[in-house]
């Protein structure tokens, strides 16, 4: 751990910076061709399904739908992984085959991230060796608020380690993050212990992800790079519908991150809805597939 959290302490933008930094990445980007923006986009996103009423058919049905895609839509990507709880990546794994899609789970005592160190440790490990690509977990939100972040650095890094070869996802809350400095404090800590991207949000609470929180992570995953050459992903996560929404953050991680960021390794879209909306714009003649 690099103790960078002591150095990197505050953001150093005001708030006129962060709302035009909003402003210019709601601005329509010149040159872009809008189809192939809308195929990244969609090879950009996990596709998630984190429904109380989810079972074991019907996530094997949700990764098989998802692997078939491009038999349907060859000239598209396929999207960059299937988000599910973590009791069902055995079917998940089933329904994807040899898909290269990535399989991910929420985990840690997802979205709340309120039980015992160990039952989270027990359910990350669970997960990976049943065959998760990639772990989501929730920053002890609490904790955080309460200053306690050498708790927060002790957990992160300890479900780091369980994660193993895993991708680590730690989400931020930002919307239970009531400033600036605070979403800044919380991305740095996040990515200090081992992050290898910071997300946004559960989708869970009543504020989800927001361009001003984005922006301010990727000044954050920015300053984070500068000082250890380490490239941090971004996610922003919860209530990502509309394709003007997606476009947005899309803008943001180019404006701030450059070029670089805009792959599938460094940027993520979590949304369900989202991929159906993409689909009717490029085929207005087709039916809904997902």
């Amino acid at each position: 751990m690099t103790k960078l959290y002591q150095k990197l302490i505050k953001l150093n933008h005001s708030s006129e910076e962060i709302l035009k930094g909003v402003k210019d990445a709601s601005k329509p980007v010149e040159g872009v061709n809008r189809d192939e923006l809308l195929k990244a986009l969609f090879s950009f996103m996990d596709l998630t399904s984190l429904n109380t009423t989810d079972h074991s058919d019907y996530i094997r049905h949700f990764a098989e739908k998802a692997s078939a895609f491009r038999k349907s839509y060859p000239d598209m990507k396929d999207v960059a992984a299937i988000c599910v709880f973590p009791n069902f990546v055995q079917a998940a794994r089933e329904g994807l085959k040899d898909s290269e899609i990535k399989l991910a789970v929420v985990s840690a005592s997802f979205p709340t991230s309120q039980t015992f160190l160990e039952v989270k440790v027990t359910e990350t490990e669970i997960a990976v060796r049943n065959g998760a690509d990639e772990v989501d977990i929730v920053i002890p939100v609490g904790q955080f608020i309460n200053k306690e972040y050498e708790s927060v650095i002790e957990e992160i890094t300890t479900l780091r380690q369980s994660s193993g070869e895993a991708t680590l996802k730690v989400i931020l809350e930002t919307g239970l993050l009531n400033d600036p400095d605070m979403i800044y404090r919380a991305s740095v800590i996040a990515m200090d212990s081992g992050a290898d991207f910071i997300k946004t949000s559960t989708g869970k609470s009543q504020v989800s992800a927001t361009p001003e929180a984005a922006w301010i992570m990727c000044k954050a995953i920015l300053d984070y790079y500068n000082e250890t050459g380490i490239m941090v992903g971004f996610k922003p996560a919860g209530g990502i519908v509309s394709i003007d929404d997606a476009v947005i953050y899309y803008n943001i991680v180019s404006n701030v991150l450059g070029e670089k960021w805009l792959t599938p390794e460094r940027f993520r879209i979590g949304a369900s809805r989202l991929a159906n909306n993409i689909l009717r714009e490029l085929y207005p003649e087709r039916p809904t597939f997902f």
